[in-house]
């Protein structure tokens, strides 16, 4: 099998790697050196490009019928998703989007339990953006654009998640911070949701908190659910008492799991997870994504120094 990986920033190379490690003849390509017949004899593609410019090699990708492991979010602008939806439909049910977190055994669980009684709910992820690599600035890279960056569409893994645990949605105000070296690029961001049962929640990211957070907080009148992303801690709370869930993973394991079903995929097989984020299962994710980063609302700036 032939895969071309379009894009070589930190996700793309982690991309390729993973697939010559299964035995892939995977190409990686660079945005800057990529053509269209560079997917002429592919057999598929990784899209890892910056959000605002991968509309054209999903184009040329979808011209060849060639099925897609897209990087999230599939897009910011409903045009751009309704084109991609379409482009995408006859080889939806073998491609997927980079929504990773529906691997992590954690989430699984999580998305197990009975939350039909859950009455409030919060996700939430950050880290100081300053530290995230070596050797890598802020405003050299996709995130500091207006156009496709930000915090929100840079951490939405924790809207999809919310989507997961809790269908049918509704979208409420999303209060953001500001930087002024960065005009319209949001710093951090908070939606306010609430589910089909009425349970209110938020999902909250950043790129300021010193040390990395993500942890997700499910509050019910008969279960309540603690999960420490960061940390590994896992606990679920009944009338029986707290029980600690032992649980513990390698960040790359996620794509690792994710990339192999989707393989799968192209050989007629069916993915392992339940959650696999085909392109024909993630309409309510993306378009969820793409209305809260539309309804930005930026309440004020923040002064800390992000070169």
């Amino acid at each position: 099998m032939k895969i071309i990986v379009i894009g070589a920033g930190s996700i793309g190379r982690r991309h390729h790697d993973n697939l010559v490690h299964m035995g892939v003849d995977s190409h990686l390509v660079p945005w800057r050196a990529y053509r269209p017949e560079v997917l002429d004899g592919a057999d598929a593609a990784v899209i890892a490009t910056a959000t605002d410019v991968r509309l054209a090699p999903i184009r040329d990708a979808a011209e060849r019928g060639l099925p897609l492991y897209i990087e999230k979010p599939m897009a910011f602008r409903p045009d751009d998703l309704d084109q991609i939806t379409a482009l995408m439909a006859p080889v939806a049910d073998r491609s997927m989007l980079g929504l990773m977190m529906r691997y992590h055994p954690a989430f699984r669980v999580l998305a197990d339990l009975d939350l039909t009684e859950t009455v409030r709910f919060s996700c939430d992820i950050g880290h100081d953006v300053t530290q995230w690599r070596a050797n890598w600035r802020f405003s050299d890279s996709y995130a500091a654009r207006a156009d496709g960056g930000g915090v929100l569409l840079d951490l939405c893994h924790e809207i999809d998640m919310a989507a997961v645990l809790f269908p049918g949605l509704t979208l409420g105000p999303v209060s953001c911070l500001g930087h002024p070296a960065y005009p319209g690029v949001d710093m951090s961001s908070r939606l306010m949701l609430t589910a089909a049962n009425g349970a209110a929640g938020s999902v909250g990211m950043d790129y300021l908190t010193p040390k990395l957070h993500r942890r997700t907080i499910l509050y019910g009148t008969r279960t309540m659910a603690d999960f420490d992303f960061a940390a590994q801690r896992y606990t679920v709370t009944d009338a029986q008492g707290a029980r600690d869930i032992p649980i513990t993973m390698e960040r790359n394991e996620m794509f690792v799991g994710i990339t192999r079903d989707w393989l799968a995929l192209q050989q007629g097989q069916g993915a392992s997870n339940p959650l696999a984020p085909r392109l024909d299962r993630v309409d309510e994710s993306t378009r969820l994504t793409a209305a809260a980063w539309a309804g930005r609302h930026f309440t004020g700036h923040i002064t800390k120094e992000i070169p």
